[in-house]
């Protein structure tokens, strides 16, 4: 059943939309046959105000700022950024609201006690976080701020590449390198910790190389697991576009893929179903970042983990 909205309520109290608006969130005039009528109006059909709503009526800022913390300058360039980024401007456009895009650097603090301050800022996603970021938000942006990651709403990681894992160890593979998100990120401990549990409980080697969800990097770290572990037979990778450079490295190297070395990603791009159909695991971006623009608004989350399945194609 559809929530009454501010229409029906002005409409049960015989009075138009602005005036139940202002009744409603107590600012400016009204008589007192109308606030009597509005609330009692309110209460039958059992109103309740869209947290957007409220802050707009208070003044509390016009946009969401989408915060990505990364090293790398051109992060706000990146795909899963800017997927994000229009997830969340469809989902509070209705609601009057814009998104704006803004990176952070590692040392955020300065740059958060400035957004703070920002009176056009109603609300701020956080990516690219660690725990102590969101363990000491400035006191301004306490109620008001989401993550997206370890600690806010995220990608059930750990399951959709625990999935991966397991089918390359299924399917004979005993000696898994995994190349890992960066060690600042507190959402790369998730993947890590499930490669770990696998490899102790197969007694495996672990073969960890940390890398950054770019495809250079990942190319980089083919050739170091080459160097250091000539006798890898599969790779694993906590994202696509790792995937990819990893793909680019063994392809230069010779090695042909998956007859030697199985390759995995994790995000499911629409890019990785071409040839050679790279196996991953999905990330629902657009949900996910849904969820967080929401919960930065007041509005409760429908789920903190969203599910990841594993998909596989011809590289694993």
């Amino acid at each position: 059943m559809t929530s009454p909205d501010l229409a029906a309520v002005a409409r049960r109290a015989g009075v138009s939309a602005a005036t139940a608006s202002r009744v409603l969130s107590g600012r400016g005039p009204a008589s007192t046959a109308s606030r009597d009528a509005v609330r009692r109006a309110a209460t039958e059909l059992g109103y309740v105000p869209h947290p957007v709503a409220r802050r707009l009526a208070r003044g509390a800022g016009t946009r969401i700022l989408f915060a990505v913390r990364d090293r790398r300058a051109g992060i706000l360039h990146d795909p899963y950024v800017t997927r994000a980024a229009a997830a969340m401007a469809a989902a509070v456009d209705p609601d009057g609201l814009g998104v704006t895009l803004r990176r952070l650097p590692l040392a955020a603090t300065a740059a958060l006690e400035t957004i703070a301050a920002d009176r056009s800022v109603a609300a701020v996603v956080l990516a690219g976080h660690d725990r102590d970021l969101l363990e000491h938000l400035p006191t301004g942006l306490r109620g008001r701020t989401a993550a997206i990651g370890a600690g806010g709403t995220d990608v059930d990681s750990a399951a959709g590449i625990g999935a991966l894992l397991r089918h390359l160890h299924d399917t004979g593979r005993r000696r898994i390198a995994l190349v890992s998100g960066p060690r600042w990120l507190a959402a790369s401990g998730a993947p890590l910790r499930a490669y770990t549990e696998l490899t102790r409980a197969a007694g495996l080697p672990s073969r960890v190389v940390a890398g950054d969800f770019t495809a250079e990097r990942g190319r980089a770290a083919a050739v170091t697991v080459l160097r250091r572990w000539p006798d890898t037979d599969a790779i694993a990778t906590v994202s696509d576009a790792t995937a990819l450079g990893v793909l680019l490295g063994l392809a230069a190297a010779g090695i042909r893929v998956p007859q030697d070395i199985a390759v995995t990603g994790f995000d499911d791009i629409p890019l990785v179903s071409a040839y050679p159909g790279l196996s991953t695991a999905t990330h629902p971006v657009e949900p996910i970042a849904q969820a967080a623009a929401r919960a930065a608004l007041g509005a409760p989350a429908p789920q903190r983990l969203f599910p990841s399945h594993p998909v596989l194609r011809a590289t694993a």
